[in-house]
Order: C-alpha cells, then structure tokens, then sequence
C-alpha cells in the first residue's frame, strides 16, 4: 500500500479500490487552468491587434482566408447541435425531368 504526506501525517492510498466519489472538479464548473489560457490568448490578440489586424491579416493572402474560415471560425461553433423535427426521404431520390 502507498501513502502520501499530508502535513504531519500520512495518508494511505488503496490502489485497489475505485476513487472516492466528490473528489475533483463538480461536474459542469468551468476548468481553471483552460479559462486561464483562453485569457492569455485572448489579451495576446488584443496586444497584436485584436479584430482590425485579424482582418487584415485574412485579407492579405486567400490561404489566410481559408485558414480563417477552416480553422478559426469552426472553433466559435457548438460542438453539438440539437434538433427536433421530422425528416421525410422518398426513395429512390429521380432527378428533374429536362424539358425540350
């Protein structure tokens, strides 16, 4: 069995039995360290232009562009969608009919 110092004591730890339920970060609470980072991202941006550099620097080349709307963009975009609704697919899907 392990044990770690906590102060003047120490602690064992079960390496056998699963984790103690409540330890660690509640569920839904925002993560510190990547708040932190998006934070110091967001200030660089700022520092190096913000928006009217982020606009010139998409218009400089067309591969800034696409790299802009490709990799930048989507990051602003939920990960998920939710949706309700119905879908009605005939099928076979027969093209238009082409008039003469």
């Amino acid at each position: 069995m392990l044990a770690f110092r906590f102060g003047d004591t120490y602690m064992p730890i079960d390496l056998n039995s699963p984790p103690k339920k409540g330890r660690g970060r509640p569920p839904g609470s925002p993560n510190k360290v990547q708040k932190a980072a998006k934070d110091i991202i967001s200030e660089a941006a700022d520092r190096l232009g913000g928006v009217n550099r982020l606009v010139e620097w998409a218009q400089l080349d067309p591969k800034n562009e696409h790299a802009f709307w490709a990799s930048i963009y989507p990051k602003l975009l939920p990960l998920t969608v939710n949706a309700n609704g119905t879908l009605t697919v005939t099928w076979p899907v027969r093209p238009p009919a082409i008039e003469r």
